[in-house]
């Protein structure tokens, strides 16, 4: 029987995740964490009856003591409670599936711990990358990536062993936008990038896709999972989201992993490896399918993607700026107060106007989040 904690349970991923738990009938949901879904966290506890539930608000977490209270069930709240949680016995993999820099210090605390990490959370490593890595290192911990495009990554990379990496492929649909010029996105409203035309996901990380943000996040994710030079990491246009990624050998030789766009088969694979197993659903027909077609990111009409290079090339805390300016944009553009282009320019001003951390320590990793959403709530208004 696996043991799993679920950091964001309440979520697109996180939900996914019980969909696998609920299909394998052999994972024990030992915790589950969420923001303030209590609605749905209820459900989720009476499903699947965890011995312990965190809220990040205490008002949740009031309301949720409440409405289970006939149950077994512990109710925590706030960072404490996700620490602890993320630290306890008694549990084996430990998926953050939370959006977000709320997701580092958890991870933190599970690795100490010694728990395997189930990552979705591409946040921990753009930010503390230099960290993370360095830690599951010393206590031995695998970090199991969960993003489609890091898991086919992973899988690519298995039994080639010693063999040199030439190049990483990875592959972006383009978004809802594709095809678009500067111009047409002058008049982008929050409804329209939030259509995606192959994955669901949630509302931030859509957006993310649409700004190809979502893309240059998992650039800087894939140089710290698997130890390669930013150069060495190509994006690649694909909008039919069937090849999830590859791997290019230094002989040439390309292995790639395809599958139907469904984020259950890398949580499965994270949570099951090495081993496969069955998955209901659909499976990919090729017959059906036809052809696949390939295309260079438009960097100039979507910048965003280039300064995520500029990011970690530069490296210290400029990711976290970069990461930071990205989610104070988001909210604001999704609250219709800025433009959809204006999100680049706060992604430029934050990584040209923050101080700059060569080596930063995870206080001043999240002191550099705050300095950006000051710097950013001044030159805005």
């Amino acid at each position: 029987m696996k043991k799993i904690v679920i950091l964001g349970s309440t979520g697109s991923i996180g939900r996914q995740t019980l969909d696998v738990a609920r299909e394998q009938k052999d994972i024990e949901v030992v915790a589950l964490c969420a923001r303030r879904s209590v609605d749905l966290m209820e459900k989720q506890i009476r499903e699947f009856r965890p011995k312990r539930a965190v809220m990040w608000e205490e008002d949740a977490a009031a309301d949720l003591r409440v409405r289970v209270s006939d149950l077994d069930v512990e109710v925590l709240s706030g960072m404490e409670g996700i620490l602890d949680t993320a630290a306890m016995d008694g549990y084996e993999y430990f998926v953050t599936a939370i959006m977000g820099m709320v997701g580092v210090r958890p991870t933190v605390a599970a690795i100490e711990s010694g728990k395997k990490i189930a990552l979705a959370n591409k946040e921990t490593l753009v930010t503390a990358g230099h960290i993370i890595m360095r830690l599951a290192a010393e206590k031995r911990v695998p970090i199991l990536p969960v993003d489609s495009e890091h898991s086919a990554i992973f899988q690519s990379l298995n039994g080639e062993a010693g063999n040199r990496i030439a190049k990483i492929w990875l592959t972006a649909s383009g978004g809802p936008f594709r095809g678009r010029t500067a111009q047409d996105l002058q008049s982008v409203r929050p409804a329209d990038a939030l259509r995606h035309p192959t994955w669901e996901m949630g509302r931030k990380i859509t957006i993310d896709s649409s700004t190809l943000v979502n893309k240059g996040l998992e650039v800087i994710e894939a140089k710290w999972l698997f130890d390669v030079d930013p150069s060495q990491i190509q994006v690649l246009v694909h909008p039919q989201s069937i090849i999830h990624s590859m791997v290019e050998y230094e002989d040439g030789g390309i292995i790639a992993q395809l599958g139907v766009p469904d984020m259950r088969l890398p949580i499965q694979y994270a949570l099951y490896y090495p081993e496969r197993r069955p998955m209901p659903g659909e499976k990919l027909d090729f017959y059906s399918l036809g052809q696949i077609t390939f295309e260079k990111p438009d960097m100039e009409t979507f910048p965003a993607l280039r300064l995520a290079y500029e990011a970690i090339g530069k490296g210290g805390n400029i990711p976290t700026a970069f990461n930071a300016a990205d989610e104070y944009a988001v909210q604001q553009f999704l609250e219709e107060k800025i433009s959809f282009p204006e999100i680049f320019e706060m992604l430029r001003h934050s990584m040209e106007n923050c101080r700059f951390i060569e080596d930063p320590t995870l206080d001043e990793i999240f002191d550099t989040e705050q300095e950006v959403r000051d710097l950013l709530s001044r030159w805005h208004t």
